[in-house]
């Protein structure tokens, strides 16, 4: 993506179903937990750069010994960080008794982070200071076993506000507004419900209190606690967390927005946020591993296996479509494929676009994850070709056709080059206008000046890097016509569920509309009547409110705004013709036709509060408070 925009976060959960010994014995090491989750997470990378966080649960502990640890790292490279930490403590432990690492049992017993239940978190911070506060997993302390909580996730929800109001109404003095902090209050509330009442009636039958203590987690319902907690939850969200006493939870949200894959067997149990982690750590065939489905949750318990528990009524599936797009590993079998679609499904209007002159077009892409679209768009131009010498050869042939096809070969050129070393350092928006020219380095002397330079991209949000880099670059070459292609739709609306897409000012696709109202006259008058539809909406407090944003969009076609984008885009020093062209809706749902969630490309927000966030953005953009509006 040419365009930075931070990543979703990862979660990576994994227990241990038999003791250290057994894992010893047969993988040749007492820290195979610690090494699979250090692999989990680095696998997840991608998902995360802002902090990391691991969190552990020792099983079989005696009062007064250390049961749960923590370590979190909000510097750089902080999964090397966090995991450098508890390796350092393990080796300082056995400098001093080396004979622990033969006692794996008596190796716990002594070190901190080395347990049976595991939790990490790698997180990009799209909402909150990039500091260690914010930084999960994050705990919840208690003296009673059962009502420690631990909690991580991948998620946004969309009506904090109500939520905190919520825990004030039941007494509570939550310490900030924060999401996480407000969802662990929630599930923390109902936990520390059913604790005292399982402990009240064990009680009243008789047990003492020492002998009532641990038969709490035997009667202890993770699943009805989540129902209590989540009622009234709004937004995408993956949330995992960890009690004291050894069970753990995989919550999904209703739509399915955020993703989770699991695999369980007698061995072990883990859960990640995407598959190829736990295919490639665990080395599981593809087929085994299983996602989680909308509104369940994966429920571990110490003592009685594995549960799937339907928590919530599943709604119409609406998965992220951008983790197919951009953020998800593209080591995902399905991933691949989806991706390689979406660029076969851009050929139609590159080769309308071109005038079919394919013999003057050179095909390339921006570094790195719209390769994969690339090779699906040159598979489209190889099978167009295959389709004419067809068409030729069942009818009577056209030899200089013919013999022109079986020369043609598509022009495949490696033209834009990121200076990796540049691009981290790229991070604030007052930094990217100063330095965002040098991202891209480019080839020299492949293009002529009578050729087309197509280029694809995965998406394109604010044109930014497009307009003050790539494309000044791009026509140095000297083409006659460059030809931007994204992979992805137009990006119309901000996201509310986890992306960092906030601010509907900052989508080059809502500047070129607004920019058409203002070429017919009718921008002053567009922008007051959705402002007043949307005041009034917040006013009024709708449960439901209408996306009184789409008016903005109604009245000019996709390819009419990807012409005003393209003249945005195109400084008056860039000497070649420039298009821009983006893939449909349609060829979206074509491609990726198990994550249709598309609300940031059509408005169509799949819970309540997506459009009363949106609504808020534009009374934001009006009004130029420079906020989020979640």
């Amino acid at each position: 993506m040419s365009d930075a925009i931070k990543h979703e976060c990862g979660i990576a959960l994994l227990q241990l179903k038999k003791p250290l010994s057994h894992f010893k014995e047969k993988y040749g090491s007492a820290l195979f937990g610690i090494n699979k989750m250090y692999l989990l997470m680095e696998k997840q990378h991608n998902r995360g750069q802002d902090g990391a966080g691991f969190a552990s649960i020792k099983y079989n502990m005696a009062p007064g010994q250390r049961y749960i640890s923590r370590v979190r790292s909000a510097e750089g490279q902080p999964i090397q960080k966090i995991f450098k930490t508890i390796n350092e403590r393990i080796e300082k432990q056995l400098e001093i008794s080396p004979e622990l690492l033969s006692d794996p049992e008596q190796l716990k017993q002594e070190v901190p982070y080395i347990g049976e239940l595991m939790l990490g978190h790698v997180r990009y911070g799209t909402f909150g200071k990039n500091n260690l506060e914010s930084v999960h997993p994050f705990l919840r302390q208690n003296n009673w076993m059962h009502r420690n909580l631990i909690v991580a996730g991948n998620f946004n929800l969309t009506n904090v506000n109500q939520l905190f109001d919520n825990l004030v109404d039941l007494g509570q003095h939550p310490k900030e507004r924060a999401d996480t902090v407000t969802v662990m209050e929630k599930i923390g509330h109902f936990l520390d419900d059913a604790v005292a009442k399982i402990y009240k009636n064990l009680r009243r039958e008789g047990y003492t209190k020492a002998e009532a203590s641990p038969l709490i987690a035997e009667r202890l319902k993770l699943s009805k606690i989540l129902r209590k907690a989540a009622k009234n939850w709004d937004g995408g969200y993956a949330m995992a967390g960890l009690l004291g006493h050894g069970d753990s939870f995989v919550l999904r949200d209703p739509v399915g927005i955020r993703p989770v894959y699991y695999y369980s067997d007698d061995e072990l149990v883990v859960v990640a946020s995407e598959r190829p982690a736990i295919q490639t750590v665990f080395n599981i065939p593809y087929n085994e591993i299983k996602e989680l489905e909308p509104g369940h949750a994966l429920i571990t318990k110490r003592f009685g296996g594995t549960q799937i528990k339907e928590i919530l009524e599943p709604q119409e599936k609406k998965a992220c479509s951008f983790e197919r797009i951009y953020f998800s590993r593209g080591g995902d079998s399905e991933i691949y494929q989806e991706r390689k679609d979406l660029g076969k499904a851009l050929f139609p209007l590159v080769h309308k676009s071109i005038d079919g002159d394919l013999e003057n077009t050179v095909f390339s892409f921006i570094p790195n994850t719209a390769e994969t679209s690339f090779y699906g768009m040159v598979g489209a131009v190889q099978d167009y070709v295959r389709k004419i010498l067809t068409e030729q050869l069942t009818k009577n042939p056209d030899v200089a056709l013919i013999t022109k096809m079986l020369n043609l070969k598509p022009r495949i050129e490696k033209i834009a080059i990121k200076d990796a070393k540049l691009r981290t350092f790229i991070t604030e928006d007052s930094d990217r206008d100063d330095l965002v020219a040098h991202v891209y380095d480019i080839t020299y002397g492949v293009v002529r000046s009578t050729d087309n330079l197509v280029i694809i991209d995965d998406s394109i949000v604010r044109g930014t890097t497009l307009q003050k880099s790539i494309l000044r670059m791009l026509d140095r070459l000297g083409p006659k016509k460059i030809i931007v292609v994204s992979s992805a739709p137009q990006i119309r609306y901000p996201d509310c569920y986890g992306i960092d897409m906030a601010k509907l000012e900052e989508f080059i696709a809502f500047r070129a509309a607004l920019a058409l109202h203002e070429d017919r006259g009718t921008k002053t008058s567009i922008i007051e009547e959705v402002y007043q539809l949307c005041l009034k909406s917040v006013e009024e407090m709708m449960e439901e409110p209408p996306n009184y944003v789409k008016k903005i969009y109604e009245p000019f076609t996709d390819e009419i705004i990807s012409s005003k984008i393209a003249a945005i885009l195109k400084l008056d020093e860039i000497n070649a013709q420039v298009e821009v062209l983006f893939q449909t809706v349609e060829g979206l749902h074509k491609a990726c036709p198990k994550n249709l969630g598309d609300w940031y490309f059509t408005g169509d927000y799949p819970t309540p509060g997506g459009c009363r966030v949106v609504n808020q953005a534009f009374i934001n953009f009006v009004e130029k408070n420079n906020k989020r509006a979640y």
